[in-house]
């Protein structure tokens, strides 16, 4: 299945970044804009308390079957932001190695920030995102 999103890789940037810096979609494709994915369960109880990765493993996985349900999958994103309610960049290291992992070779532009607060009681990690997708 052709994809719509062609990521951009700029040689003039340094390369310790661990995503492309652009990406592009063609006018055809249909974009998918996603509510910040939280790691919640399906009783709405925050997942894994206290544990960063755990949280970000949890948002990942609800941001798939958010992605699903719109027709799409992690191949078709074409930007992410990785929220972090924390003040220590480890943490906001470990959040991001758990989505970067879960992307694999789709290193889609993104931003990694740490915030004073999220919205849901014990929540550490929230994953925005967009997507685009060509339809058949």
């Amino acid at each position: 299945m052709p994809r719509a999103v062609t990521l951009i890789r700029s040689a003039s940037l340094s390369d310790v970044a661990e995503y492309a810096y652009a990406a592009t979609a063609p006018a055809e494709s249909r974009l998918v804009f996603l509510a910040g994915a939280c790691p919640l369960n399906e009783d709405g109880s925050t997942a894994a308390l206290g544990d960063v990765a755990g949280q970000a493993a949890k948002a990942v996985e609800n941001m798939r079957t958010a992605l699903a349900d719109a027709g799409a999958s992690l191949h078709d994103v074409i930007r992410t932001r990785v929220l972090v309610a924390s003040d220590r960049q480890e943490d906001l290291v470990t959040a991001w190695e758990v989505v970067r992992d879960a992307f694999g070779d789709h290193d889609v532009p993104s931003t990694l920030m740490g915030v004073t607060v999220l919205g849901y009681n014990d929540q550490l990690v929230e994953l925005e995102a967009v997507a685009a997708v060509l339809d058949s």
